[in-house]
């Protein structure tokens, strides 16, 4: 039993009791936006017990300025700014600074971390070797991450933390999409194209990713702010399971690069990173079948043929995501923009308007969630559904690199170390192979 209430010294405490009423009294921590957490530190030094969640539902593995998330209320903000506003003030460039930082940048900040990215665009020459070894089926992930743990070979003073950290972020930030492009000319046969330092962060990208020497390649204002809101959209979602990742091996003193290619690593998994991918599958599969999405809906609800409705509802938004809304009126923009008539977006739109009025739906609060949109989107602008994580992995870098550095920052910090309830064997004598 776990009850409320009044400390002498302490603001406000939980005491918890046990089986055969040893009681355990424990700080109760409050957040800024008064969320609420009971800190069981000494838990188990006072009481030989430990906690068990499994996923870690409810549990709060650090403290953390940040990102807020409150999944009732469908409210996302990245240090204080809601992710509506960002979205249509700001830029990536701007929101990265932002989340490392902790404010944003001034006129001087901005121009100064912008040229920053910009002349840390190239990656070493011979880094160029690593793309050529690979066969052209890898899969951009793995290039992606082995690409991002081999920096620390090019930079081994980033093994020492006392090193320029700024300067490490900044190469990471700006070499990052230069290998994602790079990686997916690779896989299609082109030539490499190199940065050009006359374009901005989001342009450059799509310029690496889509000019060719051959012709010029211009970048259309409508794509780019579209590439811009994706890569906000996706930059922090605070204790998820790939930043998480990045905190856990952070802990144990690894180096930035190694840190982040563990969260692009845990990024690959369909779980977390694959979902939009899973969308665009389910989507094509509805098409393939004749276009009943009203037919599939239905098999979903019957439990029909292991139908599954992918890019409906969240695990952490009992609310509709905030980032879709802003996904779909900038999905709408893009396919006009691009005189675009995609008939996986009908599809889409049509599950969505049964979705938002389905008893079933509202009842299991399964409202559109980032990814509905995101590979529409996506898809519209020319990118293989293979290079997707990849472009949630683009994104979510401000945000890992946040976090890390948050952590490393903290004198609080201590090496991740979580403990387990043993359910094997107990003791046994060692049997000889001729007795077995």
């Amino acid at each position: 039993m776990v009850s409320a209430m009044a400390g002498p010294e302490l603001k406000q405490s939980a005491k918890l009791v046990l089986p055969g009423g040893k009681e355990a009294t424990l700080p109760v921590v409050v957040g800024t936006e008064d969320e609420h957490a009971i800190d069981i530190k000494s838990l188990r030094t006072e009481t030989g017990y430990i906690t068990l969640d499994s996923g870690y539902m409810n549990t709060g593995s650090t403290t953390s300025a940040i990102t807020y998330l409150d999944g009732e209320q469908g409210i996302l903000r990245y240090r204080g700014y809601s992710i509506e506003d960002l979205a249509e003030h700001s830029d990536f460039v701007e929101t990265s600074y932002l989340l490392i930082n902790g404010k944003l940048p001034t006129k001087d900040e901005r121009v100064k971390f912008s040229t920053m990215l910009t002349r840390h665009s190239l990656i070493h020459e011979d880094m160029h070797q690593f793309f050529a070894g690979y066969p052209p089926t890898s899969h951009p992930m793995a290039v992606l991450s082995a690409m991002v743990t081999s920096m620390s070979a090019y930079y081994p003073d980033s093994l020492d933390r006392n090193s320029a950290i700024d300067l490490h972020i900044t190469r990471l930030l700006s070499k990052v999409r230069t290998i994602a492009a790079f990686a997916y000319k690779k896989s299609i046969g082109q030539p490499l194209m190199y940065p050009k330092n006359s374009l901005k962060y989001c342009a450059n990208f799509l310029h690496m990713m889509f000019a060719v020497p051959s012709e010029d390649y211009e970048v259309s204002p409508i794509l780019e702010k579209a590439l811009n809101q994706l890569l906000i959209l996706h930059a922090d979602h605070e204790q998820n399971c790939s930043t998480s990742t990045v905190r856990m091996v952070g802990s144990s003193g690894a180096n930035l690069y190694a840190s982040i290619a563990s969260g692009i690593l845990a990024l690959w998994g369909p779980l977390h990173g694959g979902a939009n991918q899973a969308v665009i599958e389910m989507l094509e599969e509805i098409k393939l079948a004749g276009g009943d999405y009203k037919k599939f809906i239905d098999d979903v609800k019957n439990k029909r043929d292991n139908r599954r409705l992918m890019g409906f509802g969240h695990r952490v938004y009992k609310n509709f995501d905030p980032r879709a809304k802003i996904l779909k009126k900038m999905c709408d923009e893009v396919l006009a923009h691009l005189g675009v008539k995609d008939p996986l977006l009908d599809l889409a739109k049509g599950m969505e308007e049964i979705a938002l009025r389905d008893d079933y739906f509202i009842s299991k609060k399964l409202y559109p969630n980032v990814d509905f949109y995101s590979g529409i989107i996506y898809r519209a602008l020319g990118i293989p559904t293979n290079m997707f994580t990849v472009m949630f992995a683009l994104g979510r870098l401000p945000g890992w690199i946040a976090h890390w550095k948050e952590m490393v920052e903290s004198p609080d910090t201590k090496i991740g170390r979580p403990r387990q309830i043993y359910t094997g064997e107990q003791l046994r004598k060692f049997t000889p192979i001729e007795q077995r």
